[in-house]
């Protein structure tokens, strides 16, 4: 898997942003991807130094449109560390 399709997208939540003042990120993965690889491609994509990464699989709500019922799909979620003197990941153009 190249390191691109491992790293899916930045999850932005008001929970999220309070961590990154500790220098930690938390991107949605793809779901077969394991801790080595989404260290690899955080470190080849950014250019940081990473101390540590935990992964969470999140499972699909049930969600309801009149009477028909279904669930949202699965995910994963990346929470990664960097080192303190690796440099910061801007996610949003300053």
């Amino acid at each position: 898997m190249d390191a691109r399709d491992i790293i899916k997208r930045p999850v932005i939540t008001e929970a999220t942003m309070l961590i990154t003042d500790d220098k930690k990120y938390t991107f949605e993965v793809d779901v077969r991807a394991n801790k080595t690889q989404v260290k690899q491609a955080v470190q080849e994509i950014f250019g940081v130094k990473v101390k540590n990464v935990n992964i969470m699989n999140v499972r699909g709500k049930l969600k309801r449109m009149g009477k028909y019922a279904g669930y949202t799909k699965k995910r994963r979620k990346a929470i990664v560390t960097l080192t303190a003197e690796s440099k910061e990941i801007q996610l949003f153009e300053a």
